[in-house]
């Protein structure tokens, strides 16, 4: 009888130990290219508590974390280059702490390019250029690069995007199959196709007014890689409706497991995070398995 109990008691040890490893193992995605990660580095990811400094030692943590899809700012510079940082104005110059190294007169303004190279994040981060996100991708070839255009006008759209793939170009064409474009309006998606014929392309829909059926309707029409909503916008209609033409939905900015888990209950596939890792959005819980 001791013996029975004894192995009764190793039985049920040994299952609950295969279902947890079950439980809390990653999914496989059934997606190929960005959207086999379900976590999107959002400006190149947070560090030490820092979020928006799209910054080198951002993207090196992040990496180092396991996230390969990371999302950049980008902006053009007063000489006309193009740089990664979320926005002008004192109060961002300020958050990045970089007051004491600048001219109080060019806290608000926008900078050169020499101005924002030579002024260092929190007085320690390497903020980036295009061209060194370029350089990253051709070191890191699991690496994906999602663009947060802040400027959205046709005529900058135009120079923009006219800078990423001529630079991309020279420096390796392969390069711009693993950029991905985000679009913040539908006319958007035929400025950059005339530009160049990106192979992913998300539609982010913190700036649209358009309905989700006109949403959906777009996403099939154009064969959209995805979209990205806000936590606000995000409905389980609308995902439903997504996952039905085999469009993935991500949300954002999310950096607690469990708003992630709440999303994965309504169909959301991918997150936009600051400091989550890609284990926390393709892990199965407890509650989520148990369906609590």
């Amino acid at each position: 009888m001791k013996k029975r109990t004894l192995y009764s008691i190793a039985l049920i040890l040994g299952l609950s130990i295969i279902l947890i490893v079950t439980l809390f193992r990653p999914q496989a995605s059934r997606y190929e290219g960005f959207r086999a990660h379900r976590m999107v580095a959002h400006a190149m990811g947070g560090i030490e508590g820092l979020t928006y400094s799209n910054s080198f030692e951002a993207f090196e943590a992040n990496y180092a974390k396991g996230t390969r899809v990371f999302e950049a700012d980008l902006l053009l510079s007063k000489d006309d280059e193009l740089i990664a940082r979320h926005e002008w104005g004192e109060s961002f110059t300020k958050m990045m702490g970089q007051e004491k190294v600048m001219d109080p007169g060019t806290h608000a303004a926008v900078w050169t390019f020499e101005e924002f190279k030579n002024a260092k994040i929190m007085g320690k981060y390497e903020p980036l250029s295009w061209d060194d996100i370029l350089d990253l991708m051709e070191q890191h070839p699991d690496m994906y690069l999602v663009t947060d255009t802040k400027q959205i006008e046709p005529e900058e759209i135009d120079r923009i995007f006219t800078k990423i793939v001529e630079s991309a170009k020279q420096k390796d064409p392969a390069l711009l199959e693993r950029i991905v474009p985000q679009i913040y309006y539908q006319s958007m998606w035929d400025a950059i196709e005339d530009i160049y014929p990106f192979e992913s392309v998300i539609f982010t829909l913190y700036q649209t007014h358009d309905s989700d059926d006109e949403v959906v309707r777009f996403a099939k029409e154009k064969g959209l890689a995805a979209i990205t909503m806000s936590e606000t916008r995000a409905n389980e209609n609308l995902v439903s409706a997504l996952n039905k033409i085999g469009v993935p939905s991500y949300v954002h900015t999310i950096n607690d497991p469990k708003t992630i888990l709440k999303f994965k209950r309504m169909g959301v596939y991918g997150f936009y995070t600051d400091f989550l890792e890609e284990d926390d959005a393709g892990r199965v819980g407890w509650l989520e398995y148990l369906g609590l």
